[in-house]
């Protein structure tokens, strides 16, 4: 049996564990409600154009726009990957990388001539890197909140090579929020933006009816700037959705670490008893044994 010295040990340093894994929970809470108002609040900007766009191609207008038109062969794909700068958040960054590995895989057996890939995250970097697999461009200055500003300087420049015609497709692997208890690992295509309607309602035929807007110069003139703005706001989606997920992912990994120490505290502290017990035990047996001994 262990030493009661040694065990005593062991549970003084899972406490201090403890304390910290409980302290990063508390952080991930905290930075996780800040994050999911900011994501909340851009879903229903981002329905809210989507539904614009929607009611001209229902009253009949021709929605026209370079973005909505994919290109006839795709020479050149983009791959953008979204993972954390910091680990401790379970499967997510695994997740992840997983998916952005088979995305990547599934383009080089298509026969892509030109594939690219765009990582943000410290831990994508690494784990790419590892791989040998090379990157084009890396960011880490997306953290927990990340800022529309910065989004939009990538979204301008995929816009712009989009339109010149290098940049044929443009795929994000990231993890969408869902709500508190599910968040999913998916790879979305945001260019070309072939519909902006959901699969639901791009199943549904939609009758025409009256347009719910007066459009002012003209539809066509706001189709042009609710189009590149509508894409710009779906990637910062994607960035909150990921900052989102990532506070949860680590949230729930806090959890059960602190949930995990506490079980072990327990079991130390049951064979730290039993030690000192069998301790105590044998120096009385000793103490006994050297006073029969001196009769």
């Amino acid at each position: 049996m262990a030493k009661a010295r040694v065990l005593d040990k062991r549970r003084r340093s899972i406490r201090n564990i403890r304390k910290i894994t409980r302290t990063m929970e508390l952080i991930a809470t905290a930075r996780f409600k800040k994050a999911m108002d900011r994501a909340t609040a851009a879903t229903a900007y981002t329905q809210r154009i989507t539904h614009v766009v929607r009611s001209l191609a229902r009253a009949g207008q021709e929605v026209r726009h370079p973005l909505l038109v994919p290109h006839e062969t795709e020479k050149h794909a983009k791959l953008l990957v979204l993972t954390a700068n910091r680990g401790l958040c379970g499967g997510y960054n695994a997740n992840v990388i997983r998916l952005a590995l088979k995305r990547w895989s599934e383009w080089q057996e298509a026969g892509i001539a030109r594939m690219t890939l765009e990582v943000s995250g410290k831990r994508g970097i690494s784990a790419f890197k590892f791989r040998r697999m090379p990157i084009d461009e890396r960011y880490t200055q997306f953290e927990d909140q990340p800022k529309f500003d910065q989004v939009d300087q990538l979204a301008t420049r995929y816009l712009d090579e989009y339109a010149l015609g290098t940049l044929d497709r443009l795929d994000v692997v990231y993890t969408k929020f869902i709500n508190l208890s599910k968040q999913v690992t998916v790879v979305e295509t945001l260019l070309p933006l072939a519909a902006l309607d959901t699969p639901q309602e791009q199943a549904a035929e939609q009758p025409r009816v009256a347009l719910e807007y007066e459009f002012l110069p003209s539809a066509e003139s706001i189709l042009a700037e609710v189009v590149p703005m509508s894409f710009k706001v779906k990637l910062f989606k994607c960035f909150l959705d990921a900052a989102v997920s990532e506070q949860i992912a680590r949230m729930v990994a806090m959890k059960s670490a602190t949930e995990n120490a506490g079980q072990m505290i327990k079991m130390l502290s049951l064979a730290y008893n039993r030690a000192r017990q069998t301790q105590i035990t044998k120096e009385i047996m000793e103490v006994i044994g050297g006073a029969e001994a001196l009769k």
